[in-house]
């Protein structure tokens, strides 16, 4: 069972619209969503419409919310991310995420296809690549 731990921006853009992509990533088999308090509260308040919150709000239904984790300071001192972002590397590692998927490549590029303390960081859409 991989467990896929889903960054602010992967919920916001599958609240997004009912016709979105990412939507894949409820209905894979074998694949436990997960994700943190600090990223939903994230989400909530970039999705100002109504409608969207409602959305994100029945995804999350389906979705395993885990603690804010306290800060990794050693990890944060080998591996380079905004004050801002860390909390996301974070809370992966402290649920056991398998996978870290996010769609911000500004902050989190250089680590797409690294594995960090056993989380492999991707982009949503390289993950459902290699889903097949």
């Amino acid at each position: 069972m991989e467990r896929v731990f889903l960054d602010a921006n992967v919920m916001f853009s599958a609240a997004w619209s009912e016709d979105n992509g990412l939507l894949m990533l409820w209905t894979l088999s074998r694949v436990e969503l997960i994700t943190s308090l600090y990223a939903v509260n994230e989400a909530r308040r970039n999705l100002i419409d109504r409608e969207k919150r409602e959305r994100l709000g029945r995804l999350l239904r389906e979705v395993q919310i885990h603690e804010d984790p306290v800060q990794h300071e050693r990890l944060f001192s080998d591996v380079e991310l905004p004050e801002k972002d860390q909390p996301i590397l974070a809370a992966a590692i402290d649920a056991g995420a398998t996978h870290l998927l996010t769609g911000d490549k500004t902050h989190f590029g250089a680590l797409y296809g690294l594995t960090i303390e056993g989380v492999l960081v991707l982009s949503p859409g390289s993950y459902l690549k290699g889903r097949g």
